[in-house]
């Protein structure tokens, strides 16, 4: 089956070039989620058609912060009942969202079968985009590995507490000794200043550089903002509530560089080797 399926992708008819950017973290409450929906729709507001795929499959929330109503789900998509462009809910700015569940443990341990379906409603995906980013969950599971793993562009989000730098170290680590990733990007998120910020990234390369054989990237110095926690109780993004706000700008400024982060043409520029790379990882993990 697993076979089929990537045998089909190759097949498919029009070859899409899309940016494709895990944003992870290891830790939660680090701001991931804030960081994803704010640089999709700062992206946006840009002129580019951007999906967010919420990867935290079993505690879903990328809707639940912008206040949007979702009927369907992926759960749905893997029950058959419709596919991925039918649940596919509008925010801001056009932005597409693929919603995932909220408490249902069951779809954060799909078994390799479900997986494979799920990324099969993808190879089906209709809607048009120039931007895919994914919101992973929090923690170094399967799931996150494999999503991390597939994407083009890995953006690490780190904040100024031990316990997040520490996760962030495993995840790098599992991604690099057991996956072969060598190039991750690093947000300082929630930080005083720019120097605190470099601070914090200084802190991590340090260590990644003594133990790892990986090339770090700081890539934005996002700031504490009381706007980000008004704009949360708006349901509203920071970047549209409170565009000059200091966090807005700086995210603004990373949806920008971003998009400039080239796509490569062969073979991870294409949205078919996005899903080619997720089935690939579940058949190996199949046959653990």
């Amino acid at each position: 089956m697993i076979d089929d399926q990537a045998s089909s992708l190759r097949k498919m008819k029009q070859s899409r070039l899309i940016k494709v950017i895990a944003v992870t973290g290891g830790k939660g409450g680090v701001g991931k989620t804030n960081i994803t929906l704010n640089t999709a729709i700062a992206m946006a507001k840009q002129g580019k058609r951007v999906m967010v795929l919420d990867a935290d499959l079993g505690l879903a929330n990328v809707d639940v912060m912008l206040g949007l109503r979702v009927e369907k789900n992926l759960s749905h998509v893997l029950s058959g009942e419709c596919t991925l462009d039918e649940v596919l809910v509008t925010g801001p700015h056009g932005i597409k969202i693929a919603p995932a569940t909220s408490g249902t443990q069951s779809m954060a341990e799909l078994s390799p079968t479900q997986h494979a379906g799920l990324i099969r409603a993808f190879s089906e995906l209709r809607s048009q985009i120039d931007v895919l980013i994914v919101d992973t969950a929090a923690g170094i599971s399967d799931m996150v590995l494999s999503f991390s793993k597939a994407s083009q562009d890995i953006m690490v989000v780190v904040c100024d507490e031990p316990t997040s730098l520490t996760d962030a170290y495993a995840l790098i680590k599992i991604l690099n000794r057991e996956h072969g990733v060598f190039r991750f990007k690093v947000v300082a998120n929630m930080v005083r200043d720019v120097r605190e910020g470099q601070e914090l990234f200084s802190k991590l390369s340090k260590v990644t550089g003594r133990f790892l054989d990986v090339a770090l990237e700081l890539v934005a110095t996002v700031p504490f903002d009381e706007n980000i926690r008004k704009a949360v109780r708006k349901q509203t993004a920071i970047v549209d509530a409170y565009p000059g706000s200091p966090a807005a700008v700086a995210i603004t400024q990373l949806a920008s560089k971003a998009l400039t982060w080239p796509i490569p043409a062969q073979p991870g520029g294409h949205l078919e080797f996005f899903i080619e790379q997720l089935v690939a990882e579940k058949a190996v993990g199949s046959q653990r």
